[in-house]
């Protein structure tokens, strides 16, 4: 172990390079993690706080579903009678607004039964139940981009006017912030005409998804689906439905495997050629009776500390980014994925000195002291 300390202070410059690279690694592993991770909230934490344990749509509706299902009462209410469960309709789309102090906004309207398990505890104001129909709740996502709770909204093109009465947690639905309505008002802005004169008859009682609060019970749910035309899908699974939640998370993790890949191979070579430099020293270290095994400590130890405290200076640098960048991107590193990324490349890292073990372990004292005279 002395040794192994002494050459790294001998060798400073070298590994100081070295534990940059590492240092820029970790962090660039931390921070693409954290887009990740972020990217993902910013696409589906609406679906996420959803309590319901499966959706069910249409079995026309093969990709997309939020935006191609279209669901009847009809349906509903032959899901609760042979599902034994409870089961509320869902209708999610997005939309644009203006409200009366001319804000302009993009939201994901969730259409919920007022009073039901999809309606939204509120943090402020009041909540859907027993509020008018032309009211909503919206996610605190709207509040920071200028709304405010008592604001009018409009609807663009259709001209529906919302009354803002509540706000909720933080929550959004393909990048967009989410709010709150009432099943039917949901229903006129998903199916009025722009510029057509509205009329309740003409709207259609048709939803995205019947959300179901626990699995059916006695009846599996592909016999349900394929009694009743659906398809039904646990909330996690529906995720895929979010618009670019599936392609974000390829390209990312992606991103992440192939930093994975890099590290090793850096490492490696680095050690590798650290090795080949340091041959007269291990050809005099097994002269004078050191074992292969203790070689092998001295490599792994000098390694393992390059790796460890590159790996440590890359989760400073990543959590850095992630308090510069704030709410303003869509970025999320919590400590238990930051921890387990920075273990993964550590790890990942010091199997790269395996490539080096060898030359270290086949060292034959007096060849290579004979080579060097």
């Amino acid at each position: 172990m002395f040794l192994a300390l002494l050459e790294l202070r001998a060798a400073r410059g070298r590994f100081l390079l070295m534990g940059s690279v590492v240092v820029l690694v970790a962090a660039l592993v931390g921070i693409v993690s954290g887009f990740t991770t972020g990217l993902g909230d910013d696409t589906v934490s609406a679906l996420r706080r959803l309590p319901a344990a499966q959706l069910v749509f249409s079995s026309d509706a093969r990709s997309d579903q939020f935006a191609r299902s279209l669901l009847d009462e009809k349906t509903a209410a032959a899901w609760r009678a042979d599902a034994d469960t409870e089961a509320t309709p869902l209708g999610v789309s997005i939309t644009r607004g203006t409200t009366n102090r001319g804000t302009e906004v993009d939201l994901a309207a969730f259409g919920v039964e007022p009073g039901s398990f999809l309606d939204p505890s509120v943090t402020a104001g009041d909540g859907l139940a027993g509020a008018a129909a032309d009211s909503i709740v919206m996610s605190a996502k709207l509040a920071d981009e200028g709304v405010r709770v008592g604001d009018t909204l409009v609807i663009d093109r259709l001209g529906i006017e919302l009354h803002v009465i509540g706000l909720t947690e933080r929550s959004s639905y393909g990048h967009v912030p989410v709010a709150y309505v009432p099943l039917k008002t949901w229903q006129r802005i998903r199916f009025s005409t722009p510029g057509a004169p509205a009329s309740a008859a003409a709207i259609p009682g048709q939803f995205s998804a019947l959300a179901l609060r626990t699995p059916p019970a006695g009846t599996s749910t592909a016999t349900l689906d394929k009694r009743h035309s659906t398809t039904t899908l646990t909330k996690e699974e529906a995720y895929e439905a979010a618009p670019g939640y599936t392609g974000e998370r390829v390209t990312m993790s992606s991103i992440q495997v192939f930093l994975y890949l890099i590290a090793p191979l850096v490492v490696g070579a680095f050690f590798a050629v650290w090795t080949v430099q340091r041959q007269p020293e291990l050809a005099l270290l097994r002269a004078l009776g050191a074992s292969r095994r203790r070689l092998l400590a001295h490599t792994v130890l000098q390694a393992a500390l390059v790796v460890v405290l590159g790996t440590a200076g890359g989760a400073v640098l990543a959590g850095a980014v992630g308090l510069l960048v704030g709410e303003q991107v869509p970025f999320s590193l919590p400590a238990t994925t930051l921890a387990a990324t920075m273990c993964t490349v550590a790890a990942v890292g010091l199997a790269g000195t395996a490539l080096t073990l060898r030359r270290v372990t086949r060292a034959d004292p007096l060849t290579m002291l004979g080579a060097n005279r």
